[in-house]
């Protein structure tokens, strides 16, 4: 059965920003047929202007694990009447992957994905664009929320000041350092040898703080076995791929690779 007989799809957000960030996709999908969900995180049901008020001190967000995160859209897709395909983005492409991995989709999308465990970022712009959240140095009992200057380096290099000003504004909000550190532990753990629905990740040569090169090696870790798997490297596209003015195009894609499997 295709993945595009199926008509439901949800989306997964990553870190550091707000789930409102799909609005247009949903739209898209919508107009081509599909149901579609994005739920939020736990915590993070807000718009980004009054989560941001609560910054740092939102002491359930900052409890917050990677587990908790992956079980929340594990059991939202349970609820479903059918499984969905799984679109994820950042952090949303791990869990994407997990959830992939579980059994739990239909297909999955994962968009500059964070790496499973076991595959190792040791690029500069992945350390430098992501390493606050780590909380090294801070309490992990305050929320971390990135810096107009991080958001620059990070999502939406290559843009206008006033392009990342205003989607600063319009996305970005607080995060759990627990969250971020969870990508670390076995919670970020995929088999890699396990056969799989079909599953297509995609990356952008602009992207800092997911770099190509780390999504080739996150690709490449999977074992032949049978199970469709595709890669995809769109030129142009830094990790605000969701918002650039290019995203109809990776849409584009995305609809046809669904339509193919």
């Amino acid at each position: 059965m295709k993945s595009s007989n199926t008509k439901t799809i949800v989306f997964v957000t990553g870190a550091f920003v707000s789930n409102s960030g799909w609005n247009p996709w949903k739209a898209y999908f919508e107009a081509k047929g599909y149901t579609t969900y994005a739920p939020a995180w736990p915590f993070k049901d807000a718009p980004a202007a009054e989560l941001r008020k609560r910054q740092p001190n939102d002491t359930d967000l900052a409890a917050l694990t990677l587990t908790e995160v992956i079980d929340h859209y594990a059991n939202f897709v349970k609820s479903l009447p059918e499984k969905p395909i799984i679109i994820g983005h950042s952090l949303g492409g791990l869990i994407t992957q997990v959830l992939v991995n579980r059994d739990l989709a239909a297909a999955g999308v994962a968009i500059h994905s964070v790496p499973p465990q076991g595959i190792i970022p040791y690029e500069f712009s992945f350390l430098k664009a992501g390493y606050k959240v780590l909380g090294l140095f801070s309490s992990l009992k305050k929320t971390y929320l990135m810096s107009l200057a991080d958001w620059q380096y990070a999502f939406t290099n290559g843009m206008s000041l006033e392009d990342q000003i205003k989607s600063y504004e319009e996305n970005t909000i607080p995060e759990s350092k627990t969250v971020g550190r969870g990508g670390l532990g076995s919670a970020a753990k995929v088999d890699f040898k396990k056969p799989h629905v079909p599953l297509l990740l995609t990356s952008g040569d602009k992207d800092n703080i997911i770099p190509a090169s780390l999504n080739t090696r996150n690709f490449k870790a999977y074992k032949a076995n049978g199970s469709v798997l595709e890669y995809k490297e769109f030129p142009g596209r830094n990790h605000y791929v969701l918002g650039q003015p290019t995203w109809t195009e990776d849409a584009d894609y995305i609809l046809e690779w669904l339509d193919r499997n």
